[in-house]
């Protein structure tokens, strides 16, 4: 089937976001003594705030009538020090005008909420390039429950095996490859020898390293159902 569509993540693929979260988080557990390592916070990226909370605050045995302030004062935090702080990662705008050049429906789909979407690509001055935005919100299951690629993939209007999706975390990965979507991931260099991103489609270190060769792989030549 015709590769025809692509899809983004948001936090820590397009924007350099993910150490912002960190210190956002950082700030609040602070204040309950609580520090979280960097092999922690690993576990819980890629999940929307709220379910981040809920994991530490079970973890930690904070009481669970705090967490819905806590959601509130972190995700300010984050839009917050994105308007002063947040940079575009090395190759967002390059790899949104790859696919936008070659004619892709192209859309994102996030964990992060309205308010930071909207931050995140006026910076970044994509948003006339976006034809859809889905945000796992207010969804019943954030990643890696596949809901949100599903969605955005259905505003699209295009089917799951026509899309190409990049992510950055474990947990959109499986979101991507559980919605029947090929997936790109490009994780950080701490974690870039990480075996589990063996699921992926294709691992590079910078969204930079995306190219034609590469897309080509995705479909090997004599393969590609251009049918639709």
């Amino acid at each position: 089937m015709e590769l025809n569509t692509v899809i983004f993540d948001m936090d820590g693929l397009l924007i350099d976001s993910e150490p912002l979260w960190g210190k956002a988080a950082e700030a609040y557990f602070d204040g309950h003594h609580i520090r979280l390592t960097k092999q922690q916070y690993a576990l819980t990226t890629g999940m929307r705030t709220k379910e981040f909370l809920q994991y530490w605050f079970t973890h930690f045995g904070l009481p669970g009538e705090a967490l819905a302030e806590a959601e509130q004062r972190i995700v300010q935090h984050v839009v917050e020090l994105v308007k002063k702080q947040g940079e575009p990662m090395p190759g967002a705008t390059y790899i949104v005008d790859f696919f936008r050049s070659r004619g892709f429906r192209t859309g994102l789909a996030t964990s992060s909420g309205p308010a930071l979407i909207d931050v995140v690509i006026n910076k970044l001055g994509i948003r006339h390039q976006l034809e859809a935005i889905a945000s796992a919100e207010g969804l019943p299951y954030g990643k890696p429950h596949p809901q949100v690629y599903l969605d955005c993939a259905g505003k699209l209007d295009s089917n799951p095996r026509q899309c190409i999706c990049f992510e950055d975390s474990f947990n959109g990965m499986i979101a991507a490859k559980s919605a029947g979507m090929k997936c790109i991931i490009v994780p950080e260099p701490a974690s870039f020898s990480r075996a589990a991103w063996a699921a992926a489609d294709k691992k590079l270190s910078s969204l930079l390293d995306f190219d034609e060769a590469v897309l080509e792989e995705l479909v090997p030549a004599g393969k590609q159902d251009i049918s639709g």
